[in-house]
């Protein structure tokens, strides 16, 4: 065996020993942390909760920055003068499971992929609905809150018993 090989295993076994280590000791598993967790989950990938904010950095993309939609690639609906913007229980359940080219924006910790997918907390989702729902031209008064988004979120399906 050379020496080369020699020195990169030897510097090698002590890090694969240590990394496990490395491992736990980066999972704080505190009350702080869990607190920590608890914010990050409301605040989603975003950082933000404001619908406002919520609507730019996603769904404008889309369906543009004045809520009018767009055609071309493919087909974006308008928020402007769109009867379906009436029900915020509609426009909350598209945006958890996504429809047609629309992606889901529901948590889902179980979707692969080399990148995961962009997810909102129920408090995000119910900003942006009330945000959709009371710009563009729409005047909707009756606002969906966080528990009614969490109570429309896809539910894991009971595993078949026998």
């Amino acid at each position: 065996m050379s020496i080369r090989l020699s020195l990169r295993i030897a510097c090698a076994v002590p890090m694969l020993i240590l990394l496990p280590v490395c491992i736990a000791m980066a999972q704080d598993t505190s009350p702080d942390a869990a607190a920590s967790n608890a914010e990050a989950e409301a605040q989603g990938m975003l950082g933000t909760t404001s619908g406002e904010q919520v609507y730019a950095q996603i769904c404008q993309g889309c369906h543009m920055p004045q809520g009018l939609g767009a055609q071309g690639a493919g087909n974006y609906p308008a928020f402007a003068a769109n009867p379906a913007m009436a029900s915020a229980n509609y426009v909350a359940i598209t945006i958890l499971n996504g429809r047609r080219n629309m992606p889901a924006f529901a948590h889902n910790p179980d979707a692969g992929g080399f990148f995961e997918p962009v997810w909102l907390s129920d408090e995000q989702i119910a900003n942006v609905v009330n945000h959709i729902r009371s710009n563009f031209g729409n005047n909707y008064p009756d606002p969906i809150t966080p528990a009614e988004v969490r109570a429309l979120r896809p539910q894991p399906e009971a595993p078949a018993s026998n």
